[in-house]
């Protein structure tokens, strides 16, 4: 191979390497609670995302993890951005009405 050609493919290995390495751009995800109940849960989320509780109910809400790591307070009307940055399960219920639960699944 010539050298020109050994440097363009040298550039591409770079380049290409340089992208793959690139962090993936978060996401927004809702959560909509109403009727009394969490709306679906996102089923992939990773860590820099964005969850949005959204309380279309009447009654007040919160998203409160079980290990305490987010208390979500949610008057009805309202939302609630919120980053999730630990990596892992983190099941969250309403301080309001205990049996309403989900689970947050958070990868790398």
């Amino acid at each position: 191979m010539t050298a020109l050609i050994k440097l363009a493919l040298t550039g591409v290995l770079v380049a290409g390497t340089a992208l793959a390495a690139m962090p993936a751009f978060a996401a927004d995800y809702t959560i909509v609670i109403d009727k009394m109940k969490f709306g679906p849960v996102p089923a992939e989320l990773h860590a820099g995302d964005t969850v949005i509780w959204q309380n279309n109910d009447i009654f007040r809400h919160s998203a409160t993890a079980r290990d305490k790591s987010f208390d979500v307070d949610l008057p009805a009307g309202t939302e609630v951005r919120m980053v999730v940055g630990a990596v892992g399960s983190l099941d969250f219920f309403c301080k309001f009405h205990p049996g309403m639960t989900g689970t947050l699944v958070i990868a790398p």
